[in-house]
């Protein structure tokens, strides 16, 4: 009797964990156009690995009927989450970049260790958010303009708008898009080996705070991109997962992910400054015409988010 009544709580547990795993996968899926459920799907790849509970679950429980359909949704899950973790086996042969992306929290990361990772990873190109003009002095004081002597930057005197590029090399033909709430730019690198790669630097406002401009943000970064020339090269706090369908378009044309080129996949970087955290990926690196080599997440003191650290072959 006791063995019976077990069985069926370790079953029920198994079906509410295979319920949770379907229900990431259809988040996942979905191009959700209502804010609360873009909300729940940063939160979808989560959900999914229910299923590996699951299966567990009605397996102890030895109920083989549910265990054949706990399997179905296991290789639904892993249709949906193992392509990221595939690395891609192409390989560029054109000259290396180094690429850091970082959000600075409003401008309170430490201008310091910024500078310090810059130099001893021998960056050169920073993509920035939540630039102030106040970070921007504090960065020039610690000596990223000796490193990275060339820039293009709009920051802003309080709060999360300001974007800045630095780079080692020279920069032209900036630009400072439309349609965003927050500065989104684009200037154009002029590498001594390669010529000139595109350099962009998104930040398009959390969906949290103005779903509806969320939204047209991401389609107008969409747009951007698919007219942007190649090579290029993208940093990027899109406020977006893998799990959302706004930001998988981004990668329908010649850009592709850093980290799902390297066999990475889901870099998480936010919320970085939690003990529970970081729990999701929406900080990014974004690639065409080259092919990342390595790519790693880096703790910046200051910061909410985790920088994202790419090593970059061009293609010739």
């Amino acid at each position: 009797m006791m063995r019976r009544w077990v069985d069926r709580v370790l079953l029920g547990l198994g079906w509410g964990a295979l319920a949770a795993a379907v229900t990431g996968i259809v988040l996942h899926v979905g191009n959700w156009q209502r804010q609360g459920l873009v909300l729940l799907a940063s939160g979808a790849t989560w959900l999914m690995l229910g299923a590996i509970v699951g299966l567990i679950l009605v397996l102890a429980a030895r109920g083989w009927r549910s265990a054949a359909a706990a399997a179905v949704v296991v290789v639904g899950v892993g249709w949906t989450l193992i392509p990221p973790y595939i690395p891609d086996s192409r390989a560029g042969d054109g000259p290396e970049l180094v690429v850091l992306q970082s959000n600075l929290y409003f401008g309170a990361a430490d201008p310091a260790a910024v500078v310090a990772t810059v130099r001893d990873n021998a960056v050169d190109v920073l993509t920035l958010n939540e630039l102030t003009f106040d970070a921007v002095v504090k960065l020039r004081t610690a000596g990223l303009e000796d490193v990275l002597p060339h820039f293009y930057t709009e920051p802003t005197h309080a709060g999360g708008g300001g974007t800045g590029i630095y780079s080692r090399y020279p920069l032209r033909d900036t630009v400072k898009y439309d349609g965003f709430i927050l500065h989104n730019l684009s200037a154009t690198l002029a590498h001594p080996q390669r010529g000139p790669i595109a350099v962009h630097a998104f930040h398009p406002v959390p969906p949290t705070a103005d779903f509806p401009a969320w939204s047209a943000e991401m389609r107008r970064v969409d747009e951007i991109l698919a007219t942007a020339p190649v090579p290029a090269v993208v940093g990027a706090d899109f406020n977006a997962t893998r799990d959302h369908s706004a930001y998988r378009a981004l990668l329908d044309g010649p850009f592709a992910a850093a980290a799902e080129q390297t066999g990475d996949g889901v870099l998480l970087t936010y919320p970085a400054d939690r003990r529970w955290g970081p729990v999701i990926g929406i900080d990014h690196i974004l690639l065409a015409g080259g092919v990342a080599q390595s790519v790693r997440t880096l703790t910046l003191p200051g910061t909410d988010h985790r920088a994202v650290l790419a090593t970059v072959r061009l293609d010739r």
